[in-house]
């Protein structure tokens, strides 16, 4: 311990949250990738210990601190059209592009395969933990090679750059670069989420070829090199890869109009944008574009819910570690009575969360071989957005009052984690959407409802067959009342998280957790848990205390 930290400890102040081991420290992630190889297991061990490093946090410091800027002209009055991040976003991205984030689930390899959306999950969660400004041009990366699969010869010019591990920040067309990524364009001013309200129109020009006029609302990533965008065509809407650039090194007729002020989010640049006959290549059929997007879209749902996992994870581990260093009347705080309360039942809903995400990772994984996992990733995608991403802001919330007035200032990490937070409960579609989602899956294949609801039932054990009848009630009320679809998402969200901690052995956090979250109690605010459950056990056991 050097002088400074004696200092700080002399004056109650525990050391800073750094330099611990993200991923050695979480016993339930460690579980969670038991099976999976010791190589991996070693990358995730050198991830973890890099993502609470100083410097790994200092460059997501100066990636917030200093967003990205607009540069839509040049000094003869040229359009240029171009987003400037600072040096620190780059440095993140080099490093996340390194690890795979963008291309690890379609690289086929042996030593992953079967396992490749788990594999992969592992490294998002740990790096959301970190900074998720940059996970999201990332994750449209990924996520776009689903539905390039639709334009198989698109598909096969664009998937090599997709897939390079070799980050490329140049200003160049996208075939003369070492590695590409992706963003979308979907929402337009006048509809919002009803995409099918788009007027941005799309002209036939050659075979697959065609072009594309009108506007975006909310597109993220702008200094990608391409956009998967929705627009009219005369057989209904259709989804076109746009790239930046042409071939020739020009603008392809996009004109950003501002970079979105966001709340959070702050390194990654969001745009409006309009364009005027820009080129762009058919994706799937004919009038079948939203279709096709949602291959993408789905996968982005995952993220949002293991994003959201991530910075819980890391804001409840910032705030465990002060409580357990800072003495307050007498005692350390960790050791009061209603604050171990208070801990212990977030501590339930992280655990939770993370495990859920993880199993719909595992779904993903087996949905080709498995009609039950494939039912389970339909139907409960949207689910685990729904719950996953709503949990994140209250819960941070709490870890930062917990700490107390020095949680709430903007040097701490849980800050920017705070303000992270909403995102992924609002893109890739808001909860009313994921709930919508969820009514038109029970409308279409409830027989994928009576498939997972039989693995619920099996995991959850003796409290199984009662908790499917409630959902069976909530489904019933759902058919007559839409306005009810909430209470389904909620009341399934809570049982399969129960059910994921029951089947992977997690004992009394399962019991804890089932007790308190689907025995009908209702639960305003945290630190309701009652002197039944050890909290201090469950501290210790889900955030084991660091030397």
């Amino acid at each position: 311990m050097n002088r400074t930290e004696e200092k700080l400890l002399e004056l109650n102040q525990p050391r800073p949250w750094s330099g611990v081991n993200a991923f050695r420290t979480d016993p339930l992630l460690v579980d969670l990738t038991a099976g999976l190889n010791r190589g991996l297991r070693e990358d995730y061990d050198a991830l973890g210990q890099y993502v609470t490093s100083m410097e790994a946090q200092e460059l997501a410091r100066m990636a917030n601190q200093n967003p990205p800027q607009l540069r839509t002209h040049g000094p003869r009055g040229e359009r240029l059209d171009m987003v400037e991040f600072h040096p620190a976003w780059h440095a993140l991205m080099r490093r996340s592009m390194a690890n795979g984030l963008h291309s690890a689930v379609w690289e086929h390899q042996p030593d992953i395969r079967g396992q490749e959306h788990r594999a992969r999950a592992v490294r998002f969660y740990l790096t959301a933990q970190l900074e998720c400004g940059h996970l999201c041009p990332l994750t449209m990366t990924s996520a776009s090679v689903a539905a390039l699969m639709a334009a198989p010869r698109v598909q096969k010019e664009w998937a090599p750059k997709i897939l390079s591990r070799k980050y490329d920040s140049s200003n160049r067309p996208a075939m003369q670069k070492t590695a590409v990524t992706l963003g979308m364009g979907m929402t337009e001013k006048q509809g919002g989420t009803d995409v099918r309200a788009n007027l941005s129109t799309a002209t036939r020009a050659g075979e697959g070829i065609y072009r594309l006029s009108g506007h975006k609302w909310f597109m993220s990533a702008p200094m990608s090199d391409g956009f998967l965008m929705l627009a009219q065509m005369q057989e209904g809407m259709g989804c076109f890869l746009v790239p930046r650039l042409l071939e020739d090194g020009s603008g392809n007729g996009l004109r950003f109009q501002r970079l979105k002020d966001k709340i959070g989010n702050r390194s990654n640049a969001s745009s409006e944008v309009e364009f005027t006959d820009a080129f762009g290549f058919l994706i799937g059929d004919p009038g079948a574009g939203i279709r096709t997007i949602l291959e993408m879209v789905t996968l982005t749902r995952l993220d949002c819910a293991l994003a959201s996992a991530g910075i819980m994870r890391a804001s409840m581990a910032e705030a465990v570690h002060h409580l357990r260093g800072r003495v307050v009347f007498d005692k350390k705080l960790i050791d009061q009575p209603i604050m171990i309360r208070v801990l212990a039942d977030m501590a339930l809903d992280v655990a939770a969360a993370t495990a859920l995400t993880f199993r719909l990772a595992e779904a993903f994984d087996r949905a080709g071989d498995s009609a039950a996992d494939a039912a389970y990733a339909r139907v409960m995608t949207p689910v685990v957005k729904y719950w996953v991403c709503k949990m994140a802001p209250p819960l941070i919330y709490e870890a930062m009052e917990s700490i107390g007035g020095s949680g709430y200032v903007e040097e701490r990490a849980i800050a920017r984690h705070y303000r992270e937070a909403p995102v992924n409960a609002i893109w890739e579609g808001s909860g009313n959407v994921m709930a919508l989602d969820v009514l038109r899956v029970l409308s279409r294949g409830r027989d994928l409802f009576d498939m997972v609801f039989a693995e619920l039932e099996r995991d959850l054990g003796p409290s199984g067959r009662k908790t499917i009848e409630v959902l069976r009630a909530a489904m019933a009320l759902c058919e007559r009342d839409e306005g009810a679809a909430r209470l389904l998402v909620e009341q399934m969200a809570l049982a399969a998280a129960a059910a994921e901690l029951y089947r992977m052995g997690a004992g009394k956090i399962a019991d804890a957790f089932l007790e308190t979250r689907l025995t009908g109690g209702w639960r305003n605010t945290y630190g309701v848990l009652d002197a039944r459950f050890d909290g201090r056990y469950l501290i210790d056991l889900l955030y084991p205390p660091v030397d």
